[in-house]
């Protein structure tokens, strides 16, 4: 049984190249803390990988959009929209 193919699918590769850009980020912040770097400049680096983290995000919610809601199937648009518009919502509540 072939696998379900997702919004992303066609940009997997693209998307794990970022996220572990990311993962090496988040590792740099950790080192910065252990070398007792100043807060500031640990806390531009946070709000940098904080922005990248918003542009994946931003990427797959487009991909839903576009691949799951958009070309869905027509009996489960609404649906996902409901959860296309949940998520969009527990993004924009951070912080």
């Amino acid at each position: 049984m072939a696998a379900e193919t997702r919004g992303y699918t066609a940009t997997k590769d693209q998307l794990t190249k970022r996220l572990r850009r990311i993962e090496g980020q988040v590792r740099g912040i950790q080192g910065m803390v252990d070398e007792d770097r100043y807060c500031i400049d640990v806390l531009t680096q946070i709000s940098a990988v904080q922005a990248a983290l918003d542009k994946v995000a931003l990427g797959l919610m487009d991909q839903h959009a576009r691949h799951c809601v958009v070309h869905g199937p027509a009996e489960v648009q609404e649906d996902r929209t409901d959860e296309l518009m949940a998520a969009v919502a527990r993004l924009m509540r951070r912080g």
